[in-house]
């Protein structure tokens, strides 16, 4: 099964785009007016507080489990053509995938995949899926309920 969330793209840019003029604007009013010159401050400081949270939130996913191995990828959403940053992408073995778990904080939402290590330690690795959908989040736990099925039929 292969899902992403590049559909969220243009509606984070568009967020993007109207914080920037929401500053911009609120800087000029600020200067040109002297309104409300104490809280001037508390404005600006909210407007980078919601630049950093749509910031951190924003990510690309993608999950593909077609074929042998697992692939996932997340990455940044802004600028990702030019310099890839942010970029994490795993792929792992089926037979080694042994649990996972979403973590919801409101905001931000994050899938953790368990898998066993070559020495048998176990790592878990965690991505951003805050921006995907309530609907592909529960195909996300269905497939990956099959590969933990699967795992458990052929060590019993």
């Amino acid at each position: 099964m292969r899902t992403d969330n590049r559909s969220v793209k243009s509606t984070i840019i568009s967020i993007y785009f109207i914080l920037l003029v929401f500053a911009i604007l609120l800087a000029t009013v600020f200067k040109s007016f002297h309104v409300l010159e104490g809280s001037s401050l508390w404005v600006v400081i909210g407007l980078a507080i919601a630049v950093v949270v749509v910031h951190f939130v924003a990510s690309y996913f993608e999950y593909d489990s077609d074929g042998t191995k697992l692939v996932i990828i997340n990455k940044g959403l802004i600028l990702t053509d030019y310099i890839n940053y942010r970029e994490r992408k795993i792929e792992i073995a089926k037979h080694k995938v042994i649990g996972y778990k979403i973590n919801n904080y409101k905001v931000y939402k994050t899938l953790v995949i368990s898998r066993k290590n070559k020495n048998g330690s176990i790592s878990k690795e965690r991505f951003n899926v805050s921006l995907l959908k309530s609907k592909k989040i529960k195909y996300v736990k269905q497939s990956l309920r099959k590969i933990i099925k699967e795992n458990k039929s052929k060590l019993g």
